[in-house]
Order: structure tokens, then sequence, then C-alpha cells
């Protein structure tokens, strides 16, 4: 028998009941014993500033809303505990009728995992300290600005762009952005 290995797969759940359902699996890990099968269970969350009538605040958003990341290793029990979970209405990438679903591709749970600020891998940037960058996504998506600070432990760098008028300090991820074209 093949050995089975530790894998990413979504999860389907009601909308605004991520969280729910995630802290419903945990509690089930230990008490149904699954413990050896499911590690990690992730809801897609980030933190965005929203700016309204010139005041600007910070707001957590579910990037995925009604899904959730779970890393298990696919054997029966695991699947049918996640699977009768409450607030569980399937598994992405199933096709129903009792067959399993299939994992998410490693490159992409290792972008949102990044993007979230849960990866261990480190991405390699092509700009430093002084640089112009383009902001490639998230409220800011567009906007240019001058690298201020970087801290590569988080991937997260300082970036001073131009928000009503004054000169703002702006922790964008790596991720989100990229040399400009100049």
């Amino acid at each position: 028998m093949e050995q089975a290995k530790k894998e990413w797969y979504v999860v389907n759940t009601y909308a605004g009941h991520e969280n729910r359902v995630k802290d419903n699996l945990e509690k089930r890990l230990e008490t149904m014993g699954i413990s050896d099968n499911l590690f990690r269970i992730v809801v897609a969350e980030e933190t965005q500033i929203e700016v309204k009538n010139d005041k600007s605040k910070e707001v957590v958003k579910n990037i995925f809303p009604g899904y959730l990341f779970v890393e298990m290793i696919m054997t029966d029990e695991a699947w049918y505990v996640v699977r009768n979970t409450p607030g569980v209405t399937g598994f992405i990438g199933s096709s129903g009728g009792g067959a399993k679903p299939f994992p998410v591709a490693k490159e992409e749970i290792e972008d949102i995992l990044r993007r979230i600020g849960q990866s261990d891998k480190k991405i390699e940037v092509e700009f430093k300290v002084g640089d112009t960058v383009k902001i490639v996504s998230g409220p800011f998506s567009g906007m240019e600005g001058v690298v201020d600070t970087m801290n590569d432990q988080t991937q997260v760098a300082t970036v001073l762009i131009i928000l009503f008028g004054r000169e703002t300090p702006t922790d964008i991820n790596y991720i989100d952005l990229k040399p400009a074209d100049y």
C-alpha cells in the first residue's frame, strides 16, 4: 500500500462561518483521535486598510469566503471527521459519490500562505531600501512608493506612499510588490 503523505486540501464551509468551523475542527482533532492525520487548519485572512471619510482603519478580511485550508493525511477516518464537522459542506476537488478530493498544488498553497504571512519559504525580491516599487495587489494596488524599511523575517516592507497629499508609511507584503518600471 502506498504511504499517504501530508497535503493541503480546500474545505467548503458556510460563508462567514470559517473561523467557527476551524474551532470545531480543532476540538474534534483531540476528541476524535485524528491529530496524527490533521495538522494545520487555516482561514486565509489578511489585514487591510479601509479608508472612509478621510479616516483609515484596519479590518481583517477573509480572502476566500466560504473556504478553509486543511493540511492533512487523507485517511478514510480523517476524511470522514472533516467532512462531517458542523459547518462543513464538503471538499473542493471531490467528484462526490465517495471520491476523495484532490490536494491543492504546492505552488498555489505556498502563494496563499505567503500572502497571509504563514509561509516557511522566503521569496527573493528584486528591490531594496530606497527603491521605488509598485503595489500589485491589495487596497493600494496600482500605487507606487519608496521602500523605507524591509523585514526579511516577516517578508514585509514599509513603503512610503502619498495618501491624502502626504507621505504615509504603509506595511506591504513582499509578494504584493514589484520594482517600478522606469
